[in-house]
């Protein structure tokens, strides 16, 4: 996987979500969606992704990724619970999850950067 395929990657999980909340179907299962290896980015780093073990940047990663997939699954509780929840306020910029979501893209364009030659 590029590094352009795992922002892209991410990016599915907030489309994903945001038509979660819109209508929770349980197709979705909070535990799931907050382990960290069972997306395409996740099973990256557990694998591919060692290859850059000894660098910062992947640990960046790591701990974004953990704190985006622990926003996820507590976003999908919540919906599960019939909470009411607004996609611009569980979703937006400003909530925990758009922060984590910014953070995971954030470290993948750092670790491009550093490990991509122009």
């Amino acid at each position: 996987m590029n590094f352009d395929d795992a922002v892209v990657a991410h990016s599915d999980w907030k489309r994903k979500l945001n038509l979660y909340i819109r209508k929770p179907d349980q197709s979705l299962k909070a535990a799931e969606v907050g382990a960290v290896d069972h997306c395409v980015l996740g099973k990256w780093i557990k694998g591919e992704g060692k290859a850059y073990s000894k660098s910062s940047e992947l640990a960046k990663l790591a701990e974004e990724h953990i704190r985006f997939h622990k926003a996820a699954g507590e976003i999908i509780s919540k919906a599960d619970k019939g909470q009411n929840m607004s996609a611009d306020v569980a979703l937006g910029a400003s909530s925990e999850f758009g922060k984590a979501s910014t953070a995971v893209v954030l470290a993948i364009m750092e670790m491009k950067k550093h490990y991509v030659s122009s």
